[in-house]
């Protein structure tokens, strides 16, 4: 395959005349607030900027959700998108699924997936992310955007875009997996394989955005983007019934689903929609790259980049942007993180296929093995209600688990042939 995948240039979207109004920004750090900019770092204190939602804002009631279209914008008012979104309006409310299997081998209660290996369109949770990034990009008039990716966010982003009739430039590993590489060509973005690790794609693509001036969703619209992952917290909260399950487990790449999972929760909680309280926040990364799980269990504040060795390569984030947000959530909640080596994400794989009839991908398989762990040192407790978030489809990454399959018999047309197999 070519280095570079070109495609005619799109023409300017045809939604620009119902751009949405944008939030305002402010620094976390230091307080500064900003309007709407594609910027997603201060530039009085470069520390990282978020929506600054307004206190006074009405809020929806359980039934006023309830009644609205399953998608991630049933909860807009947690969003950064002001008034209605124009783009990508069918995303979101993925299965929760109840298995008793899986809980009866991680010894716990309870135990649920959510499924994001369904996510419309691409299969993975970042559908929800790009959704809210993409609906930024048009509100601030940009007509081009982009992203760095380990694949789950290339497939996201170049499908959202052509959508959109938005033109895409997609940055990946050279490396990466057939699946991704294919399922991002296929929509016809300007797609770049880059030599080198994701941390060397990123740091290339922040230099792309302030060159070029494009919506590069996961860096200069991170501020926006990251506000889509809190809808799987506020799905999970209105699936059980409006409350909280115990403890939530979530893999671990840039840090920011847990971040905004643990965010939306609380907002939750501070909404009145559920009880008072927030659920143990679990971290889950492969032994090959797990800045965060070692700052969790190192201690301190301050990450230390590590060179990716591991088959999950969707979660193989070197020096993860929101590392230390992550770590502190994960701290702030009583929860742990735990780090599995590949052999384990494989076993990870097949353990929720075989007891909930889901495939996940590679950081699936790393979060159901993370359980395992956890459950095993007692960190899950076995009258916990647990959430596993499964955040992509296992059709992405084929090759992590056929080496563990066992071989299928090929035979003739002819019973006797069967019957030999049945009595073996």
């Amino acid at each position: 395959m070519s280095s570079s995948l070109a495609a005619a240039p799109r023409a300017a979207p045809a939604v620009a005349d119902r751009s949405p109004a944008l939030s305002p920004l402010v620094c976390r750090r230091c307080g500064a607030r900003f309007d709407p900019l594609p910027v997603a770092v201060c530039e009085e204190c470069v520390g990282p900027l978020e929506p600054a939602y307004a206190p006074d804002r009405r809020l929806p009631t359980r039934a006023e959700i309830e009644a609205r279209p399953r998608s991630i914008w049933r909860y807009r008012e947690w969003l950064p998108i002001l008034g209605e979104p124009v783009l990508s309006l069918d995303t979101g409310f993925t299965p929760l699924l109840d298995s008793p299997p899986l809980a009866r081998a991680l010894g716990v209660r309870r135990a649920l997936v959510k499924n994001d290996a369904v996510s419309h369109p691409t299969q993975s949770f970042k559908d929800r992310v790009v959704a809210v990034a993409l609906n930024a990009a048009i509100g601030l008039g940009l007509d081009t955007v982009g992203c760095a990716s380990t694949g789950n966010l290339a497939n996201a982003v170049a499908a959202q875009a052509a959508r959109a009739g938005l033109a895409a430039w997609i940055f990946v590993p050279e490396d990466l997996e057939l699946a991704k590489i294919v399922g991002t060509a296929v929509y016809g973005p300007r797609l770049v394989r880059v030599r080198g690790t994701y941390d060397d794609v990123n740091r290339l693509c922040a230099q792309v955005a302030d060159r070029f001036g494009w919506g590069l969703v996961n860096l200069n619209l991170r501020s926006y983007y990251g506000e889509g992952s809190k809808t799987m917290a506020f799905e999970i909260a209105e699936q059980l019934g409006w409350r909280l399950p115990d403890a939530v487990i979530a893999p671990m790449a840039g840090g920011s689903l847990l971040t905004k999972l643990d965010k939306g929760f609380h907002e939750l909680s501070d909404a009145g929609l559920v009880a008072p309280g927030a659920p143990r926040m679990y971290g889950a990364q492969a032994s090959g790259c797990a800045p965060i799980v070692n700052l969790v269990e190192r201690g301190g504040d301050t990450i230390e980049p590590v060179i990716p060795r591991t088959i999950a390569r969707s979660i193989a984030i070197g020096n993860p942007a929101d590392g230390t947000f992550a770590a502190r959530a994960i701290r702030g909640s009583g929860g742990a993180a735990a780090a599995v080596t590949d052999e384990e994400l494989v076993e990870g794989i097949r353990l929720l296929a075989e007891t909930t009839g889901v495939f996940t991908e590679t950081a699936g398989g790393v979060t159901v093995a993370a359980a395992r762990r956890l459950a095993r040192e007692g960190k899950l407790r076995a009258s916990d209600e647990v959430v596993l978030c499964i955040t992509g489809n296992g059709l992405k990454t084929i090759d992590a688990v056929v080496p563990a399959l066992p071989e299928a018999p090929v035979v003739s047309a002819k019973l006797r042939e069967v019957a030999a197999l049945v009595n073996a």
